[in-house]
């Protein structure tokens, strides 16, 4: 936010300029929300969730019109969660109503702490509040009853963070830098608050500054480590602001101007901006506001994002505006329960508080739409169902996929229930939803508003309640024979991956790695969480074949993310396949780390880049023992050359102590047939040797 006390001017000569452009339409899915104005963007991850705080611009609002705190959550970087008004000023009686600017939440021992700034409501300048929950999405309350910073015209913007040893900080201010260290209590502070040297070093030179404004900063600071370095963001360069960063070797400087992050002149911009930065599934996004969405302006701006990459030295590229934002990280399962507010894009919907808890989606009218992004239907939805009230005579909900006028798969008759909280179900057949695609949730009637939704569910005969897959008679999640094609098989590190039938261990077809440039190249599978559950075992199997001319290992290998946001790889079975011929790989107990997210299961080879087959992938309950090649052994021959004698007793003493190379070589020394090679299975072959038996019967 600007102090507008001291440029009033400025602001409304950049006002009238914004005002004399164009309206932009915004048909894509930034910015992020579209049913109300929102700025000044603060992330924050917490759990397995990203969460914005945003500020609210009023509509048609002609000034800084702002009165409440909004928060919005995802778990795939594109479709949102609105969860409504978290923090507002009326939570603060100590402070001017309608003032309500740039806030920032963080987490600590459990609770959620938001510093927001006011003007305070005797006199004397700007002011910082800090407010409190239990929940990330609220209710937040007002956590000392005054104002914990200010007042001062200073005091804006503030950003938080808490350092590796535990000490807190917030630091804030426009257009001079302050800082205070916080207690562990997060509401009150030690020392006194502190001054940050505005130096053009630490924060680059303005041109034809003045001795308020010497440098590039002028508001909005975001603070955060990464890699051992601190960085600074903030906006700057007056109006109109962009974005810039400097980064220090402590929380408190000194600085060093690093550049340029965002520059003027971006499409859409509006003349203040704000910036969030921060990690979520081993990406890095960044947060700003513009003026893109219909009736957008200066005081009626939007919170948009991007995804990019830091450079090798750590220094930031230049980022610009995008309408597409970022990549969808993982789909959408639609049969869970989903709140009908979570949203990719809309149009002409809005949102209100539900008697039922929440938010719902209201003011519905014939025409309007939702966007879902990236939803997998898997098989096939064969059902729809959403909770809907209406107190006119409804309408019809139609189903499409990719576009609002693309595929219909389904529409539900919705009619009058009474009161537009008065909730009931409706439901209908869904036919041709197979694979991933784009939701659109299409609103059809007559004049006027015709329903809310509160939420919606896809079901199918195959999926269980809370969205996972059903295991098959046989206890399978997946069983892959690659008849039909590489059935949701994707490629790793750029190998080809297709349908052959040159080699198969069953049916027609098996899967082909092939183009291998390096050994971690290979075959992998995504694995939904609502089905493989972290800290859950489950049993994978495959039968692999290689035709490298040697033998050669492969394996079956896990990937995901753990909580600290490192990529793991334990093995879940290693290999040695002789060439040509195929081997069974299993692992009946494997347990999926109880951290672990963004879990996929691949196959590789330790070393090496041949090509390999693939077949009869099977993943189902734990203890399943599934089907492999017939294992030709003949008892006492451990390595397998037509003779008895004292190698094959030397391999088997060696493989009960250190373990066989082979299922083959295991059987073979289980001479006495009771499952399992042991000391007993020794003596036999001792006898044999020695002429006392001429047979293991």
């Amino acid at each position: 936010m600007k102090k507008l006390a001291l440029y009033v001017s400025s602001f409304l000569m950049a006002v009238a300029a914004v005002a004399s452009s164009s309206a932009m339409i915004c048909s894509a899915d930034n910015p992020i929300v579209q049913s109300i104005y929102t700025a000044d963007p603060a992330p924050m991850v917490y759990g397995d969730t990203m969460y914005v705080y945003t500020s609210h611009d009023e509509d048609k609002a002609s000034y800084f019109e702002m009165r409440d705190w909004h928060c919005y959550s995802t778990t795939d970087m594109q479709n949102w969660t609105e969860h409504g008004a978290v923090l507002g000023d009326s939570d603060f009686p100590w402070a001017e109503k309608n003032t309500a600017w740039a806030p920032q939440c963080i987490e600590r021992n459990g609770k959620f702490y938001m510093y927001v700034p006011f003007s305070n409501g005797s006199g004397g300048g700007r002011a910082i509040g800090v407010a409190v929950s239990d929940s990330p999405t609220g209710p937040f309350k007002d956590a000392i009853g005054k104002p914990l910073l200010g007042p001062n015209w200073d005091y804006i913007d503030p950003t938080v963070f808490i350092d590796d040893d535990g000490q807190a900080y917030l630091i804030f201010g426009n257009p001079q830098l302050y800082y205070v260290k916080l207690n562990e209590d997060m509401i009150s502070y030690s020392g006194q608050i502190q001054k940050i040297s505005m130096t053009t070093e630490a924060f680059g030179v303005r041109p034809e500054g003045d001795e308020r404004h010497p440098t590039l900063y002028e508001e909005g600071p975001w603070l955060y480590k990464r890699s051992g370095l601190y960085y600074l963001v903030y906006a700057a360069s007056g109006i109109p602001e962009n974005i810039c960063y400097s980064t220090a070797s402590s929380p408190v400087g000194p600085w060093k101007y690093g550049g340029v992050i965002m520059p003027r002149g971006e499409k859409g911009a509006a003349f203040t901006n704000h910036p969030g930065v921060c990690d979520y599934k081993g990406r890095s996004y960044f947060f700003y506001h513009n003026q893109r969405l219909p009736g957008g302006g200066g005081f009626t701006r939007s919170v948009a994002v991007e995804e990019f990459s830091y450079n090798p030295d750590g220094s930031f590229p230049t980022i610009h505006m995008s309408e597409s934002g970022p990549a969808q990280i993982e789909a959408l399962n639609p049969y869970k329960r989903t709140e009908a507010e979570t949203i990719c894009f809309e149009s002409g919907i809005e949102t209100e508080n539900c008697s039922e808890g929440g938010i719902n989606v209201a003011n519905i009218e014939n025409g309007d739409y939702i966007k879902v992004s990236g939803v997998d239907f898997r098989e096939g939805a064969q059902k729809f169902t959403a909770s809907v009230a209406s107190s006119t005579s409804g309408g019809t909900l139609e189903l499409h996929l990719d576009s609002k006028d693309g595929k219909l798969i389904g529409s539900c008759t919705v009619d009058g229930t009474g009161g537009w909280q008065n909730w009931k179900t409706v439901s209908c057949d869904v036919t041709g939803a197979e694979g991933e695609h784009d939701l659109y949730l299409v609103f059809k009637g007559g004049s006027g508003f015709l329903y809310n939704i509160d939420w919606w569910k896809f079901s199918s005969d195959n999926i269980s309640d809370t969205g996972g897959i059903k295991p098959d008679e046989n206890g399978y999640y997946i069983n892959n024979s690659f008849e039909a094609g590489t059935e949701g098989w994707t490629s790793r590190g750029g190998a080809a991956i297709t349908s052959a039938s040159e080699e198969k261990f069953s049916g027609e077809k098996a899967l082909f790695v092939s183009g291998r440039t390096s050994s971690w190249n290979g075959a992998l599978k995504k694995l939904s969480s609502d089905t493989f559950v972290p800290g859950q075992k489950f049993s994978f199997s495959a039968n692999v074949m290689q035709n490298s001319g040697e033998t050669a290992d492969i394996s079956m290998t896990i990937e995901y993310t753990d909580a600290s946001g490192e990529v793991c790889y334990p093995k879940v079975s290693v290999q040695s396949v002789p060439n040509d011929e195929w081997v069974h790989m299993e692992n009946t107990e494997f347990m999926i780390p109880e951290d672990a997210r963004n879990v996929s299961i691949y196959f590789e080879s330790p070393e090496g880049e041949f090509d390999f087959y693939v077949d009869d992938f099977i993943a189902a309950v734990p203890g399943t023992v599934t089907p492999g090649p017939e294992i030709k052994f003949t008892k006492g021959d451990i390595n397998s050359d037509g003779v008895r004698n004292v190698l094959d007793y030397c391999l088997a003493l060696n493989g009960l102590i250190n373990g066989f190379d082979s299922k083959a070589s295991e059987l073979a020394a289980d001479t006495d047939g009771d499952g399992k090679a042991g000391s007993a299975d020794l003596i036999a072959m001792q006898k044999f040797l020695l002429g006392i038996i001429d047979s293991f019967e």
